[in-house]
C-alpha cells in the first residue's frame, strides 16, 4: 500500500475547488497557468494533493493582496525551490550523518600553526604552543 502525504493526489477537481474555496473553472485556468500543476491520472483528469490546496489558498490570499498571477507564478516558483533545496538539504544531513556513524576510527584534520594541515586520529586533540612571539618593528 501507498504511504500518503502531501504530496500523494487524492482530491478530485470539485473536491480541490472546494477545499480551496475557488471554482474549478478557476483551477483549471491556475492549471493552463501553470500556477499549480495537479498530477493527472491515466483517464487524463486532474489530482489534487494538500499540498497543491495549500498552494491554491496562497494563489488566492497573494491575488486579493494585488500580486499580479505572474508575480504569483513567481513567488511560487521560488518557494518550490527552497522546499527543493530544504529537502535535499535533509538528504545529504542525513548521507553525511550515516557515513560519520558507519566508519569507526575515521580521521580529523586540523590547521597546525604554520598553516599546514594536519591529520589527526579520532578522539585526539591538537598540542596547542604556548609560545609567546614579540613584534618589533625594523628600525630605519
Amino acid at each position: 500500500m501507498e504511504e500518503l502525504d502531501e504530496t500523494t493526489p487524492i482530491f478530485a477537481i470539485t473536491g480541490a475547488a472546494e477545499l480551496a474555496g475557488m471554482h474549478p473553472q478557476t483551477l483549471r485556468q491556475y492549471d493552463r497557468l501553470g500556477l499549480v500543476s495537479p498530477r493527472r491520472t491515466a483517464g487524463r483528469s486532474r489530482r489534487y494533493s494538500m499540498r497543491d490546496i495549500v498552494q491554491l489558498r496562497e494563489v488566492s490570499r497573494l491575488g486579493s493582496e494585488g500580486v499580479s498571477l505572474e508575480g504569483i507564478r513567481r513567488i511560487l516558483e521560488l518557494e518550490n525551490q527552497v522546499n527543493a533545496l530544504r529537502e535535499r538539504v535533509r538528504e545529504l544531513e542525513t548521507a553525511l550523518a550515516d557515513e560519520m556513524l558507519n566508519r569507526p576510527g575515521r580521521r580529523v584534520f586540523a590547521a597546525g600553526s604554520e598553516g599546514e594541515v594536519v591529520t589527526l586520529r579520532a578522539g585526539t586533540r591538537v598540542r596547542r604552543s604556548n609560545q609567546v612571539v614579540v613584534w618589533r618593528p625594523l628600525e630605519r
